[in-house]
């Protein structure tokens, strides 16, 4: 299987599974049903990480078709860095153009999405209480659709 493809499809499971994740934290009936949880609990935290990873596989994968290639030690943070350098060059802002004749996205604003997740994965996993996360969980499972999506697109016509 293309490393690429495999990263994407990675990507689109962490997305998936944030939601399944979500759904269980805001739905008392199901934890108890389905899981036998007895007192309620909620896994926003875990949303707000596999989001992140959404994020990360997807320009992993928008990477490996430009032919760059990342890895340990520090993978995370040369993908990043990577990727900022291909938003700096306008590469990534001229093929949204291509794409889009309407103004959807710009490289900029997934270049942002990708730090915000890459931070609050740091903050929100090991730092707040589970229950105060909703809110930032929301707001992940938003960003890690849009910057998938429109990375998704731009990897199809690499």
């Amino acid at each position: 299987m293309d490393s690429g493809l495999y990263l994407a499809q990675r990507a689109e499971n962490e997305i998936k599974l944030a939601g399944i994740i979500f759904r269980i934290s805001e739905s008392l009936e199901i934890q108890k049903e389905v899981f036998e949880i007895k007192e309620p609990e909620t896994y926003y935290s875990s949303v707000i990480s596999h989001c992140y990873y959404a994020v990360f596989y997807s320009a992993k994968a928008y990477l490996l078709t430009k032919g760059i290639r990342t890895g340990p030690p520090g993978e995370h943070r040369k993908s990043y860095e990577t990727f900022g350098r291909l938003v700096d060059s306008g590469e990534v802002d001229v093929e949204l153009l291509k794409i889009y004749s309407k103004a959807l996205a710009s490289a900029e604003v997934l270049l942002r999405i990708f730090w915000k997740e890459k931070k609050k994965r740091g903050k929100f996993t090991y730092r707040t209480l589970p229950q105060a996360n909703v809110e930032p969980a929301k707001e992940s499972v938003e960003n890690a659709k849009y910057f998938f999506k429109h990375i998704h697109e731009l990897c199809e016509r690499a």
